[in-house]
This record gives structure tokens, C-alpha cells and sequence, in this order.
């Protein structure tokens, strides 16, 4: 059986479920399909034809290679297709995005064939994805006199690329679709359980709206009424895109909405319309930019307000909203993209100067904001060989300096890592483009990813880049088929493409599933560093990290930098003393409720840097404030410590990477030992004096100051969805922040989990100490409702056992994981017992397990969207409560939340996370 009788067999299989042929990456099949397009004869000819033409994928792939050696021959009149003459593939290689592409066109066009040449050449004035080995074979053309690598670097220099598209059309008239109320997770756009199908384009476009076919129908015959329009999708009282940056959202969004992006590339959408009353999640509006969408704070909702200007608030105390304008659905509407408004017929709405940048205006002109990236480095290269200044074609850096201004943490890690800047000590607002330390792929984005680099021909990691790290998190719980099939294969291309991998291709060493933050909170070592994780939920307690989308994090692979305006910040100090029986969790959840009061109820985090003045918590623990930024809507946070504090973290961090080591983790290029001395000397130049560690200055500006009141947090914190809020864009929000007494004791909970990024060694510890302590006070330890525990990493579990805590937590254990036996399927239904799973993500993903539908959750994780950890019954909503790791196993225990004082009896004797404000001046 060939390889094509498979493929066949596969489109009969996808027919079935309403599917095109799925695109061929794969190269041994497209030389089959090649064979059958040279025989004149063969009854599979035309279909062959179809699938090299329009069915083939471009970049680096397999297929790629092949297709761009046979359009070679063709134009070398080796091989004659009378379908495809020499200018039709031209035409193809034109589309095809680098890679093989390129290194054929290169060989046409400083081949001895003049006219071949001309028309090479011709074809790669407009590309952009070129490499070193691309610039390298340019610049010895060129030195040796061939006039055709010196027309080609001179229209590089002028950026011909760029200047010869069209313009980007001045009316784009668009009709409103509304999407959900309240705020939009990206789960909505791509399901966590379909995490397995994103590198399927159209597989995966099933998904949208979380299968809801209804949906999908409306949204399809909108856009039949409405042929000659772009659809909006919105997110009506809320914010589009929040919990992930999840770059498969976008492509489904685009998938329904978008336009191809060539006619050559199947399933392959870009610049999609998306708006949400509050705006676009930062790292969701990163992603659009990427398909050169646009993203639009619409503003519709405004706060009421009475004759003095204060805000109107309902007897529940939450403020009124009253709606400016209506973008129903169905709503026709006008992006005016030179005046840079929206319009309502003849009737101005609001201004768009922020979705309409001269940056944006760019991504939108090339396609996305990858070819603009390209474009300039390309650029820069060419001026550069010629020996002449680059003439100014893109819009400039926008540079915004303050003479005498000090400068916030954020502000100088970007001017410590910004290129191609004038040299003026930059301020927030400003444009910059930044080296990249440390890189980090999970593995539901990661085959995105590694497609991603595929299609910008990018075969080897930067040497920009410290390290780049693979997890296998995502799909810990359950090693089924799915993941037997993909993960593998993404740690083979990835390993290979320089990253340390969670899984070795070669199987040295078993299986980490560590959660990717805590592992790139251990591999960041310098309080420097610029940090891109293809996750919401990459934020370090060092340095300055930043959730993305899978194209950006394939960019930082690429090419070591990454580009964005330095974000404002908003400084966060702390006062008073905590409570012997609380934990530092309520301090994370304090935070974000005083603030919103402080405020009156402007979430002032939303898109900023939250500087946390945390000084004496050390990596681990700091890190359970930086990662619950993501759900306070901020764009990133920076831990701000005292020396001593840092250098302990570093040690921590040392010692967790020579673990690494011992494992057979490092590779070739020894990144994990280069981790290690980077560490050292950093720590060196803390003790000398030489570089202290990260201070803003004492005359910084923020955007606003929070001022943490530890005295005021009296008792255990709640995150609480609000499931039956009669304001259903107040659901499912992290706003609604409670105190323990608010439930009485009287709040049945079904289920707990403790695990997640959210938690670290002491919470395991927290955990044993409770059991042990139940069982003192009531003669034994009984479940009232299952207890899910998965440690964050096997360092965590290795710890425990070397201190006994993992034979505590065993002995009361109703299920211990077994790598050796990993679970093939997913769990659904559980029994009143505790289960010791395997580290990784597990019940926060979402992705494989779940609890039981209409499950009341209590959770350490940050996960509370609809349908996440648990989705609704038919007779109750499910909801996730997040709290701190004592609250959720005392309410395991109970079945029910715990009353105050059955909590401090729980905990009495227990060394929870303390938290002192430091006493020393955090600034320069």
C-alpha cells in the first residue's frame, strides 16, 4: 500500500466529519504525488495536480523541500508540466515563505541563465523570510561583481518588499457578531480539551465556540448576509481573549472571519476583527497582530455617573454601566483607517488611534507583524553589505524620553536590552525591540510552534537566546493516543531545533512534566532577563517575562528578539502584618481586591507591569504573586528583592539546574551549565557591589500606586466566579474576591485540587502537615469530597520523599501516580478519597481531565473561566473557587467550606508562606 492509497484513505476518513484533505507536510508522499503528475496516464494525475498546487504546506516542512526542487525543474525545463508553466511556478515558489523556497530561487537567480535570473530575482524582492546562509550567499554574489545580488540588495535597502504591496484599503466596512458577555477566554475560541488538534487548521475551526453548532450557524449566515463585510467578533461588557494568548484562537477566529492568506496555502487565514467592550487582553492583541488583525477597545459600556461626576452605583454597591452606542449583532459599523475612527454611517463612535498605530498600519500592509520584523532585519542587512545608510521606509521606534524622569524596573530592563534604539534613555510608550533571554514552548502551543518555524524557515535557535525550553506539561495526566502521536514528534523537532526538552527524543532520561512556569522560573537567573513563554502564565519572580502566542514565541526562537512598546507600570507596596494563620495566596487575592476598591473598581493593572515591592519572599514563593498577575488582566510583573533574597533564589535555581544536569538534560551546547555560571555571576557581582540587584528609581512614574494593607486581610481569601450573577458579564470574572465567612461553612465543594503553577514545595508540605494534624485531632482522616493533588515537578516530589512527606501524603492516598504506567485515559468520575497525580498541569489545563459536570471546585490554580476545570450539568453550573492549599483540603475533608475557626485549628502549627514586608528601601 503507498503512501498515497493512505492519504486517500484519510480524506474518505475526514469527508466523514465534513473535512477537506488535510495539508501534506509530508515529503515522501508529495514525491509519490510528483511521480503521478509526470505520467500522463496516471488515473490519479489531476487530483495530484490539485494537492502539489493547493494543498501543499510551505516553509521547512518536508513537503516544502520537494515541491520547491520539482517547481526548479520545472523552470529549468527538466521536467514539463503543462499545468504549471515556468511563470505559474514562479508564481507557487512566490508563496512558499523560505526556506528550500528561497535557496532555489537564489540558485535561478545567480545561475548563468540571464532570463531565469531576471525572473528569479523578480520573485525575491518580495521575500522576506531570509537567513544567515540566505544573507551569506548574497554578500559573496555581490562581492564578486553579480549584478543580480547587487539590484537585489539595493531593493532590500529600499525595503521594496514592503513598499510595492497595496496599501491598506481606507474603509473597511464590518458587521458586529457578539461572541459571549463579560470577558471572553481564548477557551471559547479553542477549547483546552481540543488542544490536540491546533496544528490542524481545520480540524481544529470545528472547535470555535466551544462546538456550539447554533453559534457557528448564526456566525456563518451573517456573513452570508453580509458578503461584502469583515465580521467583528466581540466581546459585549467584557474583554476579548483573556486567560491565554493562544495563537489557535486567533487562527479560528480567522478561520471563520479572516481572509486567506494565499490562495496557494489552505486554512490559513489572517487579519481578523475582534473588539471587546474593555478592550483585548494584552497577550491576545500580541497574537492578532501577529495575522495583521485588528483589535478595538470599543468602549460601548461607560460608567454611569451623577451631577458631580461620581460614579452611580446598584444597592449591591457595584457601579452602573450605561451603553454609549450598540454593537448588537448584526450592527453594521465602518473602520476608517485613515482617520483612524470607527463609524456608525455618518455617525463617529470612538478613536482608534490605539488598534491603528503606524506600527499596526504595517503589520496590516504586510499580512502580520512577522514579515515587518523580517523586513527590517532584512533591511538593515542589505544597507549594511552595500556600504550605505537604510532610507527610512517604516514607521520610526516611537520614542518617548522624560529629561530628569526616573526610570521603573521595566523601563530599564528594555533599555538594557533594547536594539536599533537611538541611545536616548527610554520611557514607557515607547517602541522597542529587545533581545530575548530565555524561551518557552508548552506542548498544546507547541506544535503550533514548531509549524510556525516551519513556515518562516527557520531551522536552528538563535544564539541570541540563553536557553529555550520544551515542556510536556499540558498532557501530563493522561499519556492516551493523542498524545503518544504529537508529543514525541514536537520533542524530536524541537530538541533537534536547540531546545532542552521535557522529553528526550532518545530517551536518556524519563519523562518531565514539569509545569513549564516553575521551570522557567528555575532556568531565569538573572534579575535582567527578558523572559517569552507561549503561555498566559509566563511570569517570573526574576526579571521581566511575557506571555505569547506560539508565533511569537516561534519569533524569539528565530530570530532572539522580540518587539512591543514598554508597558506603564503600577506599584505595589505593602504595609502592616499577616495573620499567623494565613497564607501568602490571601495575600495575592488581597491585592487585587483592595485595588479595585482603591480605585473604585478600575482594575488599574489591566495591560501594565504590576512592579511588586516584594523583597524577602524568595523565587518560589514570589512566584505565586507574579503568576496570579496574568488573572489581574496585567501584561507581566516584576518581582522587586533584596540582595540576600536574590541570591538565595539563584541558589535555589543553581541547584534545580544541576539536577537538570544529572538527568542528562543539557545538550551539545551545554545551555544548562551556561545557565549555572551565568548565575554565578550574577550572584558575584551582587556580592561586590558590581551590580546590585534591580531597583527602580526613587523618582520612577507609575501609572498608579497600590498600597497593600496586610492588617486588613483578616481571614482566608476567595476568587469566586459568581456563577448566578444576575450581571452575567460579572461571571466568571477574578474580581470577585470573598472573604471565608461570606459561605458560612454552609458551601457544599465536590471536589478540591491542589497543583497547578500556583503552587510550590511548602504547599505540599502545607498538605501533609494537615493530614497529620486531622488525624490527631479527629483519630483518622476521612474524604468528604476527592482531593486532586499534582506537585508542579519531580523535583518537588524527589524533595518530599528525601524529607518524608511524600510517605505522609502516600499513606493517605487513595491513588499514587506510576510513570512506568502512566494513565491512558481520563479520569470522570472520582471517589472520596486523595489522588496523587502526576506533576503537570492536570485539572487547571482542562485540556484532559475535568471535574464532574456541575462540580462546586476548590482550587489552588487560576482557572475559574466557564467549562474550564469543570463544565455545567443539566441541573447546576459548575464553578471553580480559587483559594490557598489549607482552604482547599480542609474543604475536601468537610464536603463544605470550613468555618474560621475549624481553619485555624487546621492549621495551627503549620509554617505557612509568611510574608514581611521588607524594611529596606526598594529603590535607587
Amino acid at each position: 500500500m503507498s503512501l498515497y492509497t493512505d492519504y486517500l484513505k484519510e480524506i474518505e476518513e475526514r469527508k466523514a466529519q465534513g473535512l477537506h484533505p488535510k495539508p501534506i507536510d509530508d515529503g515522501e508522499l508529495l514525491s509519490e504525488i510528483i511521480t503521478q503528475i509526470k505520467d500522463a496516464g496516471n488515473e490519479h494525475r489531476k487530483d495530484s495536480l490539485q494537492f502539489f498546487i493547493y494543498n501543499t504546506l510551505p516553509g521547512t516542512t518536508p513537503a516544502a523541500g520537494v515541491k520547491a526542487r520539482f517547481l526548479k525543474e520545472i523552470i529549468l525545463g527538466e521536467s514539463k508540466v503543462e499545468e504549471i508553466t515556468p511563470e505559474f511556478a514562479f508564481e507557487l515558489l512566490s508563496h512558499m515563505k523560505g526556506g528550500p523556497s528561497i535557496k532555489v530561487l537564489l540558485d535561478l537567480a545567480l545561475g548563468s541563465n540571464e532570463a531565469i535570473a531576471r525572473s528569479a530575482a523578480n520573485v525575491l524582492k518580495t521575500q522576506v523570510y531570509l537567513y544567515d546562509a540566505d544573507y551569506k550567499r548574497l554578500k559573496e554574489a555581490y562581492t564578486s561583481g553579480n549584478p543580480i545580488a547587487k539590484e537585489l540588495l539595493e531593493s532590500y535597502a529600499k525595503a521594496e518588499f514592503f513598499t510595492e504591496l497595496p496599501e491598506v484599503e481606507e474603509e473597511i466596512n464590518i458587521v458586529t457578531f457578539i461572541a459571549g458577555t463579560g470577558d471572553i477566554s481564548t477557551d471559547l475560541l479553542s477549547p483546552g480539551a481540543d488542544a490536540h488538534s491546533r496544528s490542524d487548521r481545520e480540524l481544529h475551526g470545528q472547535c470555535i465556540f466551544e462546538h456550539n453548532k447554533d453559534m457557528q450557524k448564526a456566525l456563518t449566515e451573517l456573513k452570508a448576509k453580509h458578503p461584502d463585510k469583515r465580521v467583528m467578533l466581540i466581546a459585549e461588557k467584557g474583554t476579548m481573549g483573556v486567560g491565554s494568548s493562544r495563537m489557535s484562537g486567533v487562527n479560528n477566529v480567522a478561520l471563520w472571519t479572516g481572509i486567506p492568506g494565499s490562495p496557494f496555502v489552505p486554512f490559513v487565514n489572517i487579519a481578523p476583527i475582534v473588539g471587546g467592550t474593555n478592550g483585548i487582553s494584552p497577550i491576545f492583541l500580541t497574537t492578532v497582530d501577529v495575522t495583521g488583525g485588528i483589535g478595538v477597545d470599543l468602549k460601548n459600556w461607560v460608567k454611569k455617573t451623577d451631577a458631580d461626576g461620581n460614579p452611580v452605583r446598584d444597592e449591591a454597591g457595584e457601579i452602573v454601566l450605561e451603553e454609549a452606542y450598540s454593537v448588537a449583532t448584526g450592527t453594521v459599523l465602518t473602520i476608517n483607517t485613515k482617520k483612524k475612527k470607527l463609524y456608525k454611517g455618518d455617525q463617529e463612535l470612538i478613536d482608534l488611534s490605539k488598534s491603528l498605530t503606524p506600527q499596526k498600519m504595517e503589520f496590516i500592509k504586510a499580512g502580520g507583524s512577522y514579515a515587518i520584523v523580517f523586513g527590517k532585519k532584512l533591511q538593515t542587512f542589505a544597507a549594511k553589505t552595500l556600504g550605505i545608510q537604510a532610507p527610512v521606509v517604516f514607521a520610526p521606534s516611537k520614542e518617548i524620553s522624560h529629561e530628569g524622569q526616573g526610570l521603573t524596573a521595566v523601563e530599564k530592563i528594555f533599555n538594557k536590552n533594547a536594539v536599533g534604539t537611538s541611545g536616548k534613555t527610554l520611557h514607557a510608550g515607547s517602541d522597542v525591540r529587545v533581545e530575548v533571554n530565555i524561551v518557552g514552548s508548552q506542548d498544546t502551543t507547541g506544535l503550533m510552534t514548531a509549524q510556525e518555524l516551519e513556515a518562516m524557515a527557520a531551522t536552528v535557535i538563535s544564539p541570541i537566546v540563553d536557553a529555550g525550553y520544551q515542556s510536556g506539561c499540558h498532557t501530563a495526566s493522561v499519556w492516551d493516543k493523542k498524545a503518544q502521536a504529537n508529543i514525541p514528534k514536537l520533542m524530536k523537532f524541537m530538541n533537534d531545533f536547540g531546545l532542552i526538552t521535557g522529553r528526550d527524543p532518545k530517551g536518556v532520561y524519563p519523562a518531565m512534566t514539569d509545569v513549564i512556569h516553575k521551570v522557567l522560573n528555575d532556568i531565569t537567573v538573572n534579575d535582567w532577563d527578558i523572559t517569552i513563554g507561549g503561555d498566559s502564565h509566563t511570569r517570573m519572580s526574576k526579571g521581566v517575562a511575557f506571555g505569547a502566542d506560539s508565533g511569537t514565541v516561534a519569533l524569539a526562537l528565530a530570530t532572539g528578539e522580540a518587539s512591543m512598546p514598554i508597558p506603564e507600570s503600577v506599584k505595589v507596596t505593602f504595609k502592616g502584618e499577616m495573620k499567623s494563620y494565613m497564607d501568602f495566596r490571601d495575600v495575592v487575592h488581597a491585592t487585587q481586591a483592595q485595588m479595585l476598591k482603591q480605585y473604585n473598581g478600575e482594575n488599574v493593572f489591566q495591560g501594565r507591569v504590576i512592579e511588586v515591592h516584594i523583597g524577602t519572599l524568595t523565587a518560589d514563593q514570589a512566584f505565586t504573586f507574579t503568576d496570579w498577575t496574568a488573572e489581574m488582566k496585567a501584561k507581566a510583573s516584576i518581582c522587586i528583592s533584596e540582595d540576600e533574597t536574590l541570591i538565595e533564589s539563584l541558589e535555589i535555581a543553581k541547584g534545580r539546574i544541576q539536577i537538570m544536569i544529572e538527568k542528562g538534560m543539557d545538550n551539545e551546547a551545554q545551555v544548562l551549565q551556561g545557565l549555572i555560571n551565568k548565575a554565578d555571576k550574577r550572584i558575584a557581582e551582587i556580592r561586590s557591589g558590581e551590580n546590585p540587584t534591580l531597583k527602580p528609581d526613587a523618582n520612577a512614574k507609575y501609572y498608579a500606586e497600590v498600597v497593600v494593607d496586610l492588617n486588613e486581610i483578616a481571614e482566608p481569601m476567595i476568587a469566586d466566579p459568581d456563577v448566578n450573577n444576575i450581571d452575567v458579564s460579572k461571571r466568571y470574572t477574578h474580581d470577585t474576591i470573598r472573604p471565608l465567612s461570606y459561605y458560612g461553612g454552609e458551601k457544599k465543594v465536590d471536589l478540591g485540587f491542589v497543583g497547578s503553577c500556583m503552587v510550590h514545595k511548602g504547599d505540599m508540605k502545607i498538605l501533609a502537615q494537615m493530614l497529620k494534624n486531622v488525624e490527631e485531632q479527629q483519630g483518622k482522616v476521612e474524604f468528604k469530597a476527592p482531593l486532586v493533588v499534582a506537585p508542579p515537578t519531580y523535583n518537588i516530589v524527589d524533595e518530599l520523599k528525601a524529607e518524608g512527606d511524600w510517605e505522609v501524603l502516600e499513606k493517605y492516598s487513595g491513588f499514587v501516580f506510576d510513570d512506568n504506567n502512566p494513565k491512558g485515559e481520563a479520569r470522570t468520575k472520582y471517589e472520596n478519597m486523595l489522588y496523587l497525580e502526576r506533576p503537570g498541569c492536570n485539572l487547571c489545563m482542562g485540556n484532559q481531565e475535568k471535574a464532574e459536570p456541575g462540580d462546586t471546585v476548590m482550587a489552588t490554580s487560576t482557572r475559574l473561566f466557564q467549562g474550564r476545570v469543570v463544565k455545567d450539568s443539566n441541573e447546576k453550573k459548575g464553578e471553580s473557587l480559587l483559594s490557598s492549599t489549607p482552604v482547599v483540603v480542609l474543604s475536601t475533608i468537610l464536603g463544605r467550606t470550613p468555618k474560621l475557626d475549624e481553619y485555624e485549628a487546621a492549621v495551627k502549627g503549620i509554617d505557612l508562606t509568611k510574608f514581611k514586608p521588607s524594611g529596606k528601601q526598594l529603590v535607587r
